[in-house]
């Protein structure tokens, strides 16, 4: 028996305006991807948008010298350079840097061995870790300038002094944030470590500095300010005891002799050596390790 029409559109659904999908019709010639101009191309490159930054401020640093007019006070920027120029082509620059940036790795070097033993101590038994957190407390906030009177008497004026201030100013930053990336290693990767039989130094070489190399990168880019700093600060003191010494010397020399602009040149070449080490050094190890490995953006 055929259905009566009333019965057959009870069944059929309901249509809706809204649901009712209408065709478009798509547009061959539309753009995709807009092609970027030229100065959106310029904007996306790291290290222009930086020379950008410090060209402006060599610009205001001009300006307002200018402005001031007063060179005891605050030199051109274009004097600072020309100081710069002559100290290190006519004078003793080169040599003086060369002199600071040898001790520093000195004090570097031996403030990160002694960093490692440490850690490693405090990862293989709870009393190590004890000492290490009682150490990094009760050293870590002590400035590392406040113990060179001690080094003069331990130590006598000369390189040991120096190098002993500079451990101290690595040792407990680099210690404390490699302590705290290996602790932080979750504990499926341990598990997985584990699962492959990894264990002693394979296991930490394997699975741990590679999660914690992070917070073990954050610990040298700590440390290596610190010990740059507080070099500087110590050659300035060594610099009036024994009238040697590396940039901070020049630094205190030409300000006896009130040569500003060379000491705002020195202060130029702290700051230049400060930018090498972060974008060639460490920008380049944080690109190949973490940022290639995916754990930074």
């Amino acid at each position: 028996m055929a259905e009566s029409p009333t019965r057959a559109s009870e069944k059929m659904p309901m249509m809706r305006d809204e649901f009712i999908r209408q065709e478009i019709q798509a547009n061959l010639d539309t753009v995709v991807q807009k092609p970027l101009t030229l100065w959106e191309k310029l904007y996306n490159i790291t290290s222009l948008r930086k020379i950008a930054i410090l060209v402006l401020l060599a610009v205001i640093w001009q300006v307002y010298s200018s402005h001031l007019n007063n060179p005891l006070l605050m030199p051109k920027f274009s004097s600072t350079v020309a100081a710069l120029y002559d100290a290190l082509f006519h004078g003793e620059l080169f040599t003086q840097v060369g002199y600071s940036i040898r001790v520093l790795l000195m004090g570097y070097a031996s403030g990160l061995a002694l960093a490692t033993v440490l850690v490693i101590t405090a990862m293989t038994s709870r009393i190590g870790n004890d000492f290490l957190e009682t150490l990094t407390s009760m050293f870590n906030p002590l400035p590392a300038i406040a113990l060179l009177p001690l080094a003069l008497i331990w130590f006598g004026l000369g390189n040991g002094s120096m190098v002993f201030v500079l451990i101290h100013s690595v040792l407990w930053s680099v210690a404390l944030n490699t302590h705290s990336g290996f602790q932080s290693v979750s504990g499926t990767l341990r598990m997985v470590g584990r699962n492959y039989g990894l264990s002693g130094f394979r296991y930490i070489i394997k699975i741990l500095i590679p999660a914690a190399f992070p917070s073990i990168l954050t610990g040298l880019k700590i440390g290596w300010a610190f010990a740059w700093r507080t070099l500087i600060a110590a050659e300035l003191v060594f610099g009036v005891s024994s009238g040697s010494g590396g940039l901070g010397w020049f630094i205190y020399e030409n300000k006896n002799e009130l040569n500003i602009a060379y000491v705002f040149a020195g202060l130029f070449t702290v700051i230049i050596i400060g930018l090498a080490v972060e974008n060639l050094i460490f920008r380049n190890i944080e690109a190949r390790t973490v940022r290639k490995w995916g754990m930074q953006q």
